[in-house]
C-alpha cells in the first residue's frame, strides 16, 4: 500500500532511491499522453506524421539544451502517444580547489547584487520554467508544461501520463541498442508495447 503524505495515499517513485538524477549519465526517457490518446500524430506506411501538437512537441523538445546547459541530446522522436528520447547529462568535473568559488544560476535566473531591490519580470510565453535543480524530472516537468501549455492557448484536447519512465543505460552496446529502438519505433509500432489504434 502507498504511503500516507498529509493524510493522502502517494504513489512511490519509479526513480531509483539512491541516483542523484542530477548525474551525468545517459538516459533513456519515455513521457506517454494520458490514456496512451494519439495527440501527436499517426504512423502512416511506417512513417510518424505529426499533428500541429506532434509538431510543437519536437520543437521543444529539440530546445532542451538551451535551457538545461548540460543536458545533450541523442536520438529521440514523437510517436503518436509517447515521446522516446535519449539525455545525456555532462557537467564538467572540476577538482576541489579551494581557490575556485563557483556560482551557478538556473535558466531565467540572475544573480542580484546585495540591498538591491529588482522588480520581478516574467517572461510573457516562458516554454520552460526552471524548477529547481537540473534533474531529469526539472527537465521534464518544464518540456510537458510547455507542451500542455502551448495545447491550452490553442484549446487543443491534450493531457500527460502522470509519471515516466526513465533508464539508465549502462554502457554503449545498451545505448547502441536503444538508439536502433528509437530509430526503427515507426517501422515497429505495431508491436510496440505502447502500441494502440
Amino acid at each position: 500500500m502507498p504511503d500516507k503524505f498529509k493524510n493522502k495515499y502517494r504513489i512511490p517513485s519509479a526513480r531509483l532511491s539512491n541516483w542523484d538524477y542530477s548525474s551525468n549519465a545517459a538516459y533513456f526517457l519515455t513521457i506517454c499522453t494520458e490514456n496512451r490518446e494519439h495527440y501527436f500524430g499517426n504512423i502512416i506506411n511506417a512513417k510518424m506524421h505529426l499533428s500541429p501538437t506532434g509538431v510543437f512537441a519536437n520543437k521543444c523538445w529539440t530546445e532542451i539544451p538551451g535551457h538545461f546547459p548540460h543536458f545533450h541530446l541523442d536520438e529521440f522522436i514523437v510517436m503518436p502517444n509517447h515521446v522516446h528520447g535519449i539525455v545525456m547529462i555532462e557537467k564538467p568535473y572540476i577538482d576541489n580547489n579551494p581557490r575556485f568559488n563557483i556560482v551557478e544560476t538556473g535558466h531565467a535566473l540572475s544573480l542580484r547584487k546585495p540591498g538591491i531591490e529588482e522588480p520581478e519580470i516574467k517572461p510573457k510565453h516562458p516554454r520552460f520554467r526552471n524548477q529547481g535543480r537540473n534533474t531529469i524530472s526539472a527537465m521534464i516537468g518544464s518540456f510537458k508544461s510547455a507542451v500542455t501549455k502551448y495545447c491550452n492557448e490553442n484549446k487543443f484536447r491534450f493531457g500527460w501520463q502522470t509519471r515516466f519512465h526513465d533508464h539508465i543505460i549502462r554502457d554503449t552496446n545498451e545505448f547502441s541498442a536503444i538508439k536502433n529502438y528509437i530509430l526503427d519505433n515507426p517501422v515497429n509500432w505495431k508491436d510496440d508495447k505502447f502500441y494502440s489504434d
